[in-house]
């Protein structure tokens, strides 16, 4: 399996969703159960990790000095609002 942050986010979502049925299995032992949970658990940070990151990119575009919307590079590293052109100085 890869790595949980080089999936496609959709993929991660489907694969977390699978997860989740296979633990409402009752033939499943407590050690199954333990490894699909902690996937699961990598999973779901992979996920708000991507989530996070996307949010930072709609901030990006939607926050112009003239209101305008226009797409800028996004620095995926920065903080929320130290790299947005209406950062206040």
């Amino acid at each position: 399996m890869a790595q949980s942050s080089d999936l496609k986010y959709e993929d991660a979502l489907k694969r977390l969703e699978k997860l989740v049925e296979e633990l409402d299995k009752p033939e499943l032992d407590l050690e199954a159960r333990l490894k699909k949970f902690e996937e699961g658990t990598k999973l779901t940070r992979a996920l708000l990790k991507k989530l996070e990151q996307a949010k930072k990119r709609v901030d990006v575009l939607v926050r112009t000095r003239g209101g305008e919307p226009t797409l800028e590079p996004f620095d995926g590293d920065a903080d929320d609002d130290a790299e947005s052109p209406d950062a206040k100085t």
